[in-house]
């Protein structure tokens, strides 16, 4: 169990998206940390593929590694 502190605005607009939703505070909370924790870890893989593709090639060879030419 996790406990956390929002003004007053926060907690307003937080019943309101709840109502909209059907739904209640911990579950429209809940939904928001996966949310980003999922944004995060395809952010981090983002960073990864990009560190890994940082060079470059012709596209002569490119085609190549991938049998496009022969």
């Amino acid at each position: 169990m996790i406990a956390i502190r929002l003004n007053k605005e926060i907690e307003r607009d937080l019943d309101l998206l709840a109502r909209k939703r059907g739904s209640n505070r911990s579950a429209v909370v809940r939904e928001a940390i996966l949310q980003y924790l999922e944004d995060n870890e395809d952010l981090d893989l983002a960073k990864q593929a990009q560190s890994q593709t940082l060079g470059h090639k012709p596209l002569k060879q490119l085609r190549k590694e991938l049998g496009l030419d022969s």
